[in-house]
């Protein structure tokens, strides 16, 4: 094993042990399982089972339901003879927190438990407690006692068990020792797994999620490790980012961290964790899980690496010269593509960020404006804003007779053959594909104007540009390289998806200085018209534009607006948490780089709420508690006054910002 996957040049599927679920077989290259989890009261039998029956139809192969209390442990026998008795026999799965007394109920009644160790046994206080290795030893025999009762009764009746770790309900003892780390969530997982090991019960599958992709993926990737190093084998991998949030950008989080994972053969089952009705998530898991079917091992057409220039364990940016604003320590940039354009007007401009107000002649400039504008063969006859630079076909260039504000895009081999170049800005458009990609770069090294725009004609393109960057690397040839993805998917949900899993997976391990996304929109509006997708847009460059920074936002590479953490809902939920989201951004979206958190309970808040600067938890019916990082600062508050009252709560922390009028 290379680390932590079969090999970071070819797909190959990571062997794990074959876990029984009722009649599902999940992990030992099994398909990829699909499933969600419902937003029902689970006392509500039948509602639980029409929302079940939506879902299964949909495609779920597992269903999850909430068993916060012994009363809905019990009911979910209720839950699963009716389904039973109109014909559904897809296996269950009890979603359990606090209360291990449920658990032991709903492991004699359904196929699988979950339970999270970080609050399955210990209560969260937010306490740093200094443990010696006795006390902390003592601490593991208390675990090995109250969670070998479950255990067995999961032997005996042959339920299956996920340890899903999250990274925001990590306990106080994990945190005192390891910290809000990755390892820290591997170790939680781990505590429990060896329990179960010596209990003789294999029938487990385990998850790291985080609302952090670059978290989730550092994570899975530590204990795909640990468990080849500790045991020999790997168990089964349940994949997801938790909290994603809803529209866009649960779609792109998610692809992102899953995505990554699936790219390197990890992954046996996944759920898409959007603020949406469950069914709406399964499409998103389809469109996932079909880039990545057919033969568990590809064809080895990409070279192998024998050494690893990086880190997959860490954030660390791959080492570029700064060369105008790219590349160094500048935030990736964004390229807006216009070659497919006739002509370029002031007014197409605002759908990458840039509105024109002629009456006073200026431009008003969004936080997710693009910085560099590839015209093709095309020229401007306007004078651009400042931040937006064009790009134009080398040939175009060539023929101007004011170079000064256009940089050239020479098509590979051009920049070799032609003499004429730019003194200062020169971009290189490299197939990472073909054999010669990597020499070009080498004679190109020490060029200081000279800016890498690299895609790949590889089926396998993602693993493509990662080798290719990689090699760059080992060969310290540090030009700044943006990454190109040309997706010919025909809905804008599998854009997302595709967009998101190439893009996403190299910026998360730091290979990457900008971003280039194109697409065919022809193509695509047909598709919107079909109404073969469940997102819209009324315009392919805004589409685009908001999807580039919205993958670098979820990669933490450039953050340029308000980030949401909300949860998908379940039956724990003590508000309308699509409506509340809704009413929360529309009020704050303007507020750059804030986190806010959006929670239905106590059990995904304060927990889930490791990396937001502020929450809003459902605390009671009709009552909500507002926090501030971990700290509880209002409690009781009604539903009706919370959002104004969060609102108060930003101002008086200086994180608030009065709206600009459009």
């Amino acid at each position: 094993m290379q680390s932590y996957c079969n090999s970071l040049t070819r797909y190959s599927r990571l062997k794990t042990l074959e876990v029984k679920i009722g009649d599902l077989l999940l992990g030992n290259f099994q398909p990829i399982r699909i499933q969600t989890m419902t937003t029902t009261d689970t006392m509500d039998t039948l509602a639980t089972v029409e929302q079940s029956i939506r879902c299964i139809e949909a495609g779920a192969e597992l269903v999850r339901i909430t068993a916060p209390s012994k009363k809905e442990a019990e009911n979910l026998l209720n839950i699963r003879n009716e389904l039973h008795r109109r014909g559904y026999h897809t296996p269950l799965v009890a979603d359990i927190h606090f209360t291990p007394n449920a658990a032991e109920i709903a492991a004699r009644i359904v196929e699988k438990v979950r339970i999270n160790p970080g609050n399955y046994i210990d209560k969260k206080k937010f306490e740093l407690i200094e443990y010696t290795d006795a006390e902390y030893n003592e601490e593991i025999d208390r675990i090995r006692q109250r969670f070998t009762p479950l255990v067995k009764i999961c032997k005996e009746y042959g339920t299956a068990m996920r340890i899903g770790t999250n990274h925001g309900s990590l306990s106080d003892r994990i945190m005192s020792r390891y910290g809000d780390t990755p390892i820290g969530m591997v170790e939680s997982a781990m505590e429990f797994l060896r329990v179960a090991r010596d209990e003789a019960y294999h029938n487990i599958i385990l998850s790291m999620k985080s609302s952090n992709p670059q978290v989730m993926v550092q994570a899975y990737r530590l204990l795909v490790r640990k468990m080849d190093e500790e045991f020999g084998v790997c168990y089964p991998l349940h994949l997801g980012v938790t909290e994603a949030g809803d529209g866009e950008d649960g779609r792109i989080k998610s692809a992102i961290g899953i995505g990554a994972l699936l790219e390197d053969g990890i992954g046996d089952t996944i759920r898409v964790s959007l603020t949406e009705d469950p069914e709406f998530e399964i499409p998103v898991c389809k469109d996932l899980v079909k880039r990545y079917g057919g033969n568990s091992d590809s064809p080895h057409i990409i070279p192998s690496i024998e050494k690893l220039p990086y880190s997959p364990f860490e954030h660390r940016r791959r080492v570029t010269r700064s060369l105008r604003n790219i590349g160094g320590s500048h935030v990736p940039v964004v390229m807006a593509d216009f070659l497919k354009e006739k002509a370029i007007g002031r007014e197409d401009l605002k759908s990458i960020g840039y509105a024109y107000d002629a009456a006073s002649d200026k431009w008003n400039i969004s936080d997710a404006a693009a910085d560099y504008l590839y015209t093709g063969g095309k020229t401007i006859d306007f004078d651009l804003p400042g931040t937006l630079h064009p790009v134009c076909d080398y040939a175009t260039w060539l023929k101007l007779g004011n170079r000064s504000g256009y940089a050239p895009l020479f098509q590979h081999l051009e920049y070799d053959a032609y003499g004429e170049r730019s003194d200062t800005l020169n971009f290189v458009a490299l197939d990472a594909a073909m054999e010669d990609a990597v020499d070009l770069a080498e004679r190109l090294k020490d060029d200081a104007t000279v800016v890498l725009c690299c895609r790949s004609s590889n089926r396998y393109s993602l693993l493509s540009l990662r080798r290719f960057v990689m090699e760059l690397m080992l060969r310290d040839i540090r030009l700044p390289l943006i990454i190109a993805v040309e997706s010919h998917d025909s809905g804008i949900d599998e854009q997302l998806i595709h967009f998101s899993a190439e893009a996403g997976t190299l910026l998360l391990d730091g290979m990457g200085d900008g971003v280039w996304l194109m697409n065919d929109p022809d193509k695509l509006l047909k598709a919107r018209v079909s109404g073969r997708t469940y997102l819209e847009t009324n315009n392919n460059h805004q589409f685009l534009n908001n999807t580039s920074f919205s993958i670098l936002q979820a990669t933490r590479m450039r953050i340029s607006r308000t980030e949401y953490i909300s949860c998908p809902s379940c039956g724990r939920t003590l508000f309308d948490l699509q409506e509340t989201t809704a009413r929360i951004r529309s009020v704050t979206h303007h507020l750059k780089g804030v986190k806010i958190a959006i929670m239905g309970c106590i059990v995904n808040g304060p927990g889930e709420m490791a990396d937001a600067d502020f929450g809003y938890v459902g605390s009671g019916v009709g009552k909500i508690t507002l926090y501030k990082g971990k700290e509880i600062v209002r409690r009781g508050v009604d539903s009706a006054t919370a959002v104004d009252e969060l609102i108060s709560l930003l101002k008086e922390s200086d994180a608030w910002i009065d709206p600009v009028a459009s």
